[in-house]
């Protein structure tokens, strides 16, 4: 197991980038207040504003807002709402997401885009992906405050991602891949739960989605400059180091597999236990497995043309593996089940040695079904490669966070720290249509994906603060 210590030397100490003397801020660098920090809009109303949103919910009692809900209906409304407040042109495309911009002194011009989503897991945070859209508005709406919004010397553009997570149609980054261009028409026919497909849930919304529109959303990679997105850390390192911002130098590849265990289903009383082909026992052990796989990789995998030194070390650091969801059928408690059906997430820096885990783990599992006489399918749900931020747009996005901190603090401001991302962002479908670059913003304890999800009020201002000194390098 990885230690705090050898973690953040990994993370943080290893992977910090000299900064650039290049880019340089304009004069006016935060300008536009008195002392230019701007409280009442990038602090005050951010975190009224992500409350606010944090409300809007599909569930009693907890915050649940998927692709195409009624929650997540209400949340684009509100959004665009704001967008408008701070001077954007707004639309909402064929696949569901906001879009806010303004075209600045050249509209002819390459594009920045900023984004995240505005989807939730179920039990959710108020902070995850909010922060990104309600950050990047505020800072709009602050060169708007000082009468500098049209002034940017290129097209800007905020967009909330409808689909992140994936959780309605276990598929992610839905919205984002749209505008990438790499969501496969055969997306919209993938089914929920309730057996309503991609193209069915927006049509009950009155978005008339088609082939033709699909394709049409793909932005022309021409017509953009870079993409930058605000996320919370979703991990303990800035807190650990006492930092309230970070830049991402890369982001973990990551795999969804379903995986369906069918046996024979009979009486729990019945049936002895030397005859039974019990797809929840199965079921088990194969999650045995991939837990022993992923704690000691070096234990599973050879050293050959394909998995080499370095790619097994780096799999023993990074490669993590969970089991989100199990279901049973017919799931009765003096039955024992015909079918199981579990998800496996798995992620690594690494992209061959995810695939040369995943090739292990597969086969592996195939004897154990075989053994148990049981049958077992694995499906491929998801998968994206592994992520390298732009060097430009983090060098750009490091001084504008030291920019930001020196003026909350007035103190010059130690390095920023370099992570690598274990989660999953929307930059990593928008890495296929032009350079991305993240900045990570501390949430207390690491935790995410849970109501208990916390961001400072003072960290959400710095993150606003960045945005705007990162912007104010485009005026």
């Amino acid at each position: 197991m990885i230690t705090p210590l050898r973690f953040l030397q990994l993370c943080v100490l290893s992977m910090v980038l000299p900064t650039t003397t290049a880019t340089t801020a304009s004069a006016s660098m935060l300008s536009g207040g008195e002392d230019g920090l701007h409280a009442e809009i990038l602090r005050d109303e951010a975190v009224a504003r992500l409350n606010q949103l944090g409300k809007v919910s599909d569930a009693d009692g907890y915050l649940e807002r998927t692709f195409m809900s009624p929650a997540s209906v209400r949340a684009a409304s509100l959004i665009r709402a704001w967008m408008e407040e701070a001077g954007l042109t707004t639309w909402v495309d064929y696949m569901g997401n906001v879009h806010g911009r303004v075209e600045g002194l050249n509209a002819s011009a390459e594009a920045l885009l900023i984004g995240s989503h505005l989807d939730t897991v179920v039990d959710a945070g108020i902070f995850d992906g909010s922060l990104g859209i309600i950050s990047a508005i505020s800072a709009l709406k602050v060169l708007k405050s000082s009468g500098t919004l049209t002034n940017l010397i290129r097209p800007v553009e905020v967009i909330a991602f409808s689909d992140e997570e994936g959780v309605r149609f276990q598929s992610t980054f839905l919205g984002s891949a749209a505008v990438a261009g790499i969501l496969p028409v055969s997306a919209l026919q993938i089914s929920d739960k309730s057996g309503v497909n991609v193209q069915d849930a927006l049509r009950e919304n009155s978005i008339a989605i088609t082939e033709e529109n699909l394709f049409r959303l793909k932005y022309d990679p021409q017509s953009v400059w870079g993409y930058i997105e605000v996320h919370i850390e979703q991990g303990p390192v800035l807190e650990w180091v006492g930092f309230p911002l970070g830049v991402v130098k890369g982001i973990a590849g990551q795999t969804r597999l379903k995986i369906t265990v069918r046996g024979t289903q009979g009486h729990a009383g019945t049936v002895p236990m030397s005859l039974r082909q019990d797809p929840m026992a199965a079921s088990a052990e194969l999650i045995i497995l991939l837990e022993s796989l992923c704690k000691n990789p070096k234990d599973f995998l050879s050293y050959d043309g394909h998995c080499n030194d370095s790619t097994v070390e780096s799999l023993s650091n990074t490669l993590v593996c969970t089991v989100g969801e199990i279901s049973t059928w017919p799931s009765a408690s003096n039955v024992i089940p015909g079918q199981v059906t579990f998800t496996v997430d798995l992620r690594a820096m690494d992209d061959m040695g995810r695939e040369a885990a995943l090739y292990e783990l597969s086969n592996r599992m195939y004897e154990i079904c075989e053994r148990r006489s049981v049958s077992c399918i694995i499906e491929r749900k998801h998968d994206a490669n592994a992520v390298i931020s732009d060097s430009e747009l983090t060098s750009e996005l490091k001084f504008a966070a030291n920019a930001a901190l020196k003026r909350i603090t007035g103190e010059i401001q130690e390095e920023v720290p370099v992570l690598m991302s274990g989660a999953g962002h929307d930059a990593m479908a928008m890495s296929h249509l032009t350079k991305v670059g993240m900045l990570f913003v501390r949430c207390r304890g690491g935790v995410s994906h849970s109501p208990a999800e916390h961001v400072l009020d003072d960290d959400v201002w710095a993150a606003g603060l960045a945005i705007l000194a990162f912007l104010e390098m485009h005026v």
